[in-house]
């Protein structure tokens, strides 16, 4: 079977500006939600907070050096909303100067720029005002985006409106287990359909400000499969489908909600917040679709089911994993990725695919040799990307991969416990370290550039870079050389 890439295809990793940056308090960034959520006691695993995070405010141009030596062909980034904009609406010079020097650095070192325009650290001022409940919000993001993209937009060609619309609106306003933390079930559907129209609205200043650049939107999007072929269980996982994929596909790519959406939310709402010209807005076309994957869910019928943290649709309960899973209890499944990619190109666009976060949480630690060995992430993206190469041969258009993160960071309300990096970080002393996995990632996209058919043929992982002893040999990790 040919398992080509395209030539032209684009590797890279990323991260977001609140995860990495610190230096809250410097140089006039103003405060975000985050910045007061992770002061509510027990919001946040050990208390931790992202004061310093991974201190690359001031470490930038070591962390771009560090990209540079990965060998990465594209950086995706988050700008910090309240660095540029403090209070949501007036110009902090010196925030903009920080990105100035971000871009510029990384073409000087051949990577293209990726830049997100929100990555959830909404400025803590305009939530004292409504938040993404308020129209106003929108608005002011219109604004923002318009400062960022004539600064910036000469030299940057790809951008990324909102990250995760469905976290920012139901896991921080239905389970408020990130910031700011409300739970109310009419306010968190509202700000959903507030966040699309924000990203129709960023579109639009963006096409103003770039109009050659590229601009879409990354959508976490999941593999939903009833736990039965029982009608209750096929209902069940219709309805997380809507809650997860479909409530934000559909508006995006047929100018209007799924019909289940309205029946699901009776009683709660009429979607009264839906006025005359917003999903001709939302569906406006755009240039590609950003998918971030990480989940399969298996789903029953449960009518008791009312709803619970990451459990959150009523009357359908996700089934616990089975292995193998992550760290956080996640089910690793390459199969799943297919079928979802296959499924948006089928049903939903033929836009232009970029997997803009991938990646696998563990218990990574620095051993006797003072290395990260890491084969279980190795085993994870090269199944991953055997699995994205079988969607293209199908006729999926996927242009690049981007994986979740280049380092460790600081995981929101999980705070530092789970490691997603490329880079290992010693969070006391600021160390980095590269994995094996970054090691072998960057031998994976150099052999890419040079003959990507030999990339998924069966073979072994080179032995200097990892143990292979402790690879399960029923997986042959992608050859790096």
């Amino acid at each position: 079977m040919t398992t080509d890439f395209p030539k032209g295809f684009v590797w890279g990793a990323s991260t977001s500006a609140y995860q990495i940056e610190g230096a809250t308090g410097a140089d006039g960034r103003g405060p975000s939600i985050w910045d007061t959520f992770v002061r509510v006691p027990g919001a946040i695993y050990h208390g931790e907070n992202a004061d310093i995070a991974c201190d690359h405010y001031y470490r930038l141009e070591a962390d771009l050096d560090l990209i540079s030596q990965l060998g990465l062909k594209a950086y995706r980034f988050s700008i910090a909303w309240p660095r540029l904009q403090p209070d949501g609406r007036s110009i902090n010079p010196a925030g903009l100067d920080f990105y100035d020097r971000l871009v510029d650095g990384l073409l000087a070192r051949n990577v293209m720029p990726i830049a997100t325009l929100y990555h959830w650290d909404l400025p803590q001022a305009l939530q004292d005002q409504g938040g993404w409940s308020s129209r106003s919000t929108i608005d002011c993001f219109a604004d923002y985006t318009s400062v960022v993209v004539r600064r910036l937009g000469d030299r940057i060609g790809r951008w990324i409106t909102i990250n995760e619309p469905w976290v920012a609106a139901f896991v921080g306003h239905l389970e408020g287990r990130h910031a700011p933390g409300i739970r109310d079930d009419a306010k968190a559907v509202t700000v959903a359909h507030h966040l699309l129209l924000a990203h129709a609205r960023g579109l639009e200043r963006i096409r103003d400000a770039a109009p050659r650049a590229k601009a879409g939107i990354s959508l976490n999007l999941s593999d939903v499969l009833p736990a039965s072929r029982a009608a209750a269980d096929i209902a069940a996982a219709a309805r997380v489908d809507m809650f997860e994929n479909r409530l934000f596909l559909s508006p995006l790519f047929r100018g209007a909600y799924p019909d289940d959406a309205y029946e699901y939310w009776a009683g709660v709402t009429d979607f009264d917040f839906v006025l005359d010209g917003d999903l001709a807005a939302i569906s406006q076309p755009m240039d590609f679709l950003g998918v971030n994957f990480y989940e399969q869910h298996r789903v029953a019928a449960d009518p008791d089911h009312l709803g619970s943290a990451s459990n959150i649709v009523r009357g359908a309960r996700k089934l616990q994993p089975a292995p193998p899973i992550t760290a956080g209890d996640v089910a690793i499944r390459p199969d799943a990725l297919y079928s979802l990619l296959t499924r948006v190109h089928k049903e939903w666009t033929n836009l232009p695919l970029w997997i803009t976060e991938s990646g696998i949480a563990l218990h990574d630690y620095v051993g006797p040799d003072g290395r990260c060995h890491d084969p279980e992430r190795i085993d994870y993206y090269d199944r991953h990307f055997r699995a994205a190469a079988r969607a293209m041969e199908d006729g999926v258009p996927l242009h690049g991969y981007i994986l979740w993160s280049l380092m460790d960071n600081f995981e929101w309300a999980a705070g530092y416990w789970p490691r997603f990096g490329l880079v290992y970080v010693d969070y006391a002393t600021q160390m980095r370290l590269p994995k094996s996995s970054a090691e072998w990632f960057r031998k994976v996209i150099a052999a890419n550039a040079i003959a990507t058919r030999d990339l998924l043929t069966d073979g072994q992982v080179d032995p200097t870079v990892v143990d292979q002893a402790s690879v399960d040999s029923s997986r042959k990790p992608m050859r790096a050389v």
